[in-house]
């Protein structure tokens, strides 16, 4: 891939609302991604409202910046009419694209328009060449990586794949995978995938190895990753291919938006005028001023478990100041290890911050008994906080110091965007021609936008007695655009001798020129729109059903002993899900020799280089493959096309598809699966909901599982039980140890390993749907899957016979449950489903 020129290269800020959205235009922003009131990420946000659409994008493309409207979460049947409304609306007011996760609303968005801009989302999991490939028939325009993609990796995927991408550079990290964490809707009802994350992950965790606790010191906070700033390699990701700069933060202050906005800005500008773009200390330290839980390159130089998470806070701190060295009567002594000033806020760390820390602003700075009047930058210094604000008694020798607030920083930051400045300005040509008695003619062209306009003046030129009319003059005259976006860059004078006219005239022709221009620049950007009926709220009442088939029970298997406790049982299809691909061959011969039928699992994530897996699953022929990405839907759909004489594996698509409307479900049945399942944030009645619209022959309802949680490429396994940083020098301590994470009520969630590395933490609590099977049953859904995690022969064997019984007919689904609940040493729970 050849180098990437400046103008392909987008810098794009986040704004939660008016206030950052002027932060980020002012300090440089490229673009900038928004919210509304539903159907984004970050449902906690203050976000705009639909009806500020033309105003918001009116306001940005007048400064020559780009609006994009985050849709990145799943939508659900009965909200597609309001999502109709909101595509509708985005296409009227001229927005730039949507960022979507849910392809079943990409699949709308083509319905009503061939040409509206579409970005795949980071929550769209895509983390290879083949994710990509499978988004190309819906005309995508970038698609935004997962934040656990490599630079190597990133390379990769442009040269094979062809189409821009976006990375995140700044900002929050998720420890699971964007689009795969489950953890919030399973404890709260607060999915990840509809904006309302819990942060789950900032917990902190108790370490479980083999069952006994593990002592961990200071360390709590196991999932809680430090914050990435990639400031320190953008020459390296442009040099990658990267076309588009993220920047996370959309519940952050203007202050916030305004100081990162503004240091990406220069490494970008700084890079492509050929100078150093790596940032100084000062930078460094005010990126971390206003936001930091400390800062980490993430996953872009390659996996390393000891640098992600720290484990020690899971909250922004802020600049490290340095540790107590001695507590004074007013005060305490600090070798500084960064500057302080009186006004700056601070707070102690003892170590432990789910305690109340002591905290407070900076009343004086003393050195050797002196006080200092400006900013202290290094040595020993008194750190004197004020009276009201710190109980020294509870500070102590060896407590760290960090500045949690500059506000002299802040006040900087501010005077950034409450001045009406505009960052860039734009060049404007213009050509001017006149003749004695007959009005001055101009043309004013936007070399941005390459649009013209003509001014004439009202009065009619004049033969001039003193000083007539010249480039001096009129460079004078029309360059007078301080205050507006524009500068003149070039001008063109074609007079028929010695002419004038009044200077007011000429200002007048100059205000009328700057105001032409600014409203084409303002008028929305025009896309094809078609009008859709299909989308309207499905009302009708529930019609039964005639199932073709006899509703039967598959069972996925985590171990070879399970799969052979399956073979006791009539279950027909056997699911193997196991840790390692090397083991896959047993249970298929296993499977094979009591003539059933066997489906073999792929990895949840997909990375360049690794259709290897695909590979040797298809080579042990197994009757289907369970497909977890769209990877694989696209692999496997690639290899039935390459080679039609061969006889193919069904293809199942499972639950992080994330199918959550009907128009999904087709998709992919389109795309190639023969069976799919709804995704596990629906609830009882969304799942019925989508039911009643879509193909139910074709789906398979997850019944009973231990819910896969987080899934993510931080190895708990490598960063706590071994001194290794990946899986090339870790000693494998997956293999001789069982690890999970107690949380704070005293549940120990069971973390497991795949093929790749990546841990799934698993929710302690079996769940179970038994209840609702006579409704899935009547809307004609003939496969369930009982999902196993840890369970023995024998109990593999209880479950089955139950569910069996509960789908003959012979017991009802609350009796189930009641049977499940009673023997099972933890309980059950409904989970999800529960309304």
């Amino acid at each position: 891939m050849s180098i990437i020129s400046r103008q392909k290269v987008e810098l794009l800020a986040p704004a939660g609302d008016w206030e950052c959205m002027r932060a980020a235009v002012a300090n440089g922003a490229d673009a900038v991604f928004f919210g509304v009131e539903k159907f984004n990420a970050r449902a906690r946000a203050n976000n705009f409202r639909m009806d500020e659409l033309p105003d918001i994008m009116s306001y940005l493309h007048l400064y020559g910046v780009k609006g994009f409207l985050t849709f990145n979460i799943l939508v659900f049947e009965d909200e597609l009419t309001d999502a109709k409304r909101l595509v509708e609306a985005c296409i009227d007011a001229g927005v730039d694209a949507v960022i979507v996760q849910d392809l079943g609303l990409v699949k709308m968005i083509r319905d009503i328009s061939p040409d509206f801009p579409i970005h795949g989302s980071t929550q769209m999991t895509i983390t290879s060449p083949e994710a990509v490939e499978f988004t190309k028939p819906f005309g995508l325009e970038l698609v935004v990586l997962g934040r656990e993609n490599n630079l190597k990796q990133i390379k990769a995927i442009g040269e094979q794949a062809k189409l821009p991408m976006e990375v995140f550079v700044h900002g929050a990290l998720c420890v699971s995978y964007s689009g795969q964490c489950l953890t919030s809707e399973m404890w709260g009802g607060r999915s990840a995938n509809r904006g309302e994350c819990a942060q789950a992950c900032r917990l902190p965790y108790d370490l479980m190895v083999d069952g006994v606790q593990k002592p961990m010191g200071d360390v709590a906070y196991l999932l809680s990753p430090k914050d990435l700033a990639a400031l320190e390699i953008m020459p390296e990701l442009i040099e990658a291919g990267v076309t588009s700069f993220k920047i996370e933060g959309r519940m952050k202050s203007p202050e916030y938006v305004a100081n990162v906005v503004g240091k990406y800005r220069k490494a970008i500008d700084k890079y492509f005028a050929g100078e150093d773009a790596r940032p100084d200390k000062q930078d460094l330290r005010e990126l971390q001023q206003s936001f930091s839980r400390g800062f980490t390159v993430g996953f872009f130089n390659g996996t390393n478990n000891k640098q992600l998470v720290e484990g020690t806070f899971p909250k922004s701190r802020g600049v490290y100041l340095g540790r107590v060295k001695q507590v004074l009567r007013d005060g305490v002594v600090c070798e500084l290890e960064a500057p302080v000033k009186r006004g700056d806020g601070i707070v102690f760390d003892a170590g432990d911050p789910s305690k109340k820390e002591q905290g407070g602003r900076v009343y004086d700075i003393r050195r050797n008994g002196a006080k200092i009047e400006g900013e202290a930058a290094g040595g020993f210094i008194d750190i004197v906080p004020g009276r009201n604000d710190v109980d020294l008694s509870r500070v102590h020798v060896g407590d760290r110091v960090w500045k949690t607030n500059d506000p002299h920083l802040d006040k900087q930051l501010r005077q950034t965007y409450e001045t009406e400045k505009p960052y860039h300005v734009f060049p404007v040509q213009v050509k001017v021609t006149g003749a004695l008695g007959h009005p001055l003619r101009s043309w004013w062209t936007d070399l941005l936008t390459g649009h013209t306009e003509l001014i004439e003046s009202e009065l009619l030129l004049e033969q001039a007695l003193k000083r007539p009319m010249d480039e001096v003059f009129f460079t004078e005259q029309f360059g007078r655009l301080g205050g507006t976006i524009y500068t003149l860059d070039k001008l063109d004078i074609q007079l028929q001798g010695d002419l004038i006219l009044p200077m007011r005239e000429l200002n007048q022709m100059r205000r009328d020129a700057v105001e032409k221009l600014e409203a084409i620049r303002q008028k929305p950007r025009a896309y094809i729109k078609h009008s859709v009926e299909e989308y309207e709220v499905y009302k009708d009442a529930q019609t039964p059903v005639q199932l073709q088939v006899k509703p039967q029970l598959t069972a996925l298997c985590r171990n070879l002993e399970q799969v052979k406790a399956v073979l006791q049982t009539n279950v027909e299809w056997i699911y193997a899900d196991f840790e390692f691909i090397k083991q896959f061959p047993a249970a298929v011969d296993a499977v094979r020799a009591a003539g059933r039928k066997i489906a073999l699992a792929t990895p949840r994530i997909h990375m360049p280089g690794e259709n290897g897996y695909f590979r040797n699953i298809a080579n042990l022929k197994p009757d289907a493959v369970l497909v977890r990405n769209t990877a694989g839907v696209y692999y496997y759909m690639q290899q039935q096309q390459l080679h039609p004489e061969q006889e193919h594996p069904k293809l199942i698509g499972d639950f992080s598809l994330n199918i959550a409307n009907h128009k999904a479900a087709q998709l992919f049945l389109d795309a190639g699966c023969n069976t799919i399942t709804p995704s596990y944030d629906l609830n009882i009645q969304q799942m019925v909901d989508m039911l009643r619209k879509a193909d139910t022959s074709q789906m398979e309802i997850v019944i009973h599982q231990h819910m896969p949680m987080f899934h993510t490429e931080h190895c708990v396994y490598c960063t706590f039980l071994s001194e290794g940083t990946d899986f090339t020098n870790c000693g494998r301590p997956c293999e001789e140890s069982r690890v999970s994470l107690q949380d704070r009520i005293g549940m120990s969630h069971p973390v497991r390993v795949d093929e790749g590395c990546r841990n799934t933490v698993y929710n302690a609590i079996e769940q179970s749907g038994a209840e609702y099977l006579k409704q899935f049953i009547e809307l004609g859904v003939p496969s369930y899957r009982v999902e196993f995690l840890e369970e023995t022969p024998e109990q593999v064997i209880e479950v089955l016979e139950l569910y069996s019984q509960a789908l003959s007919g012979k017991i009802s689904g609350s009796q189930v449950w009641r049977t499940l609940k009673a023997t099972n040493q933890l309980g059950v729970t409904r989970g999800q489903l529960v309304k």
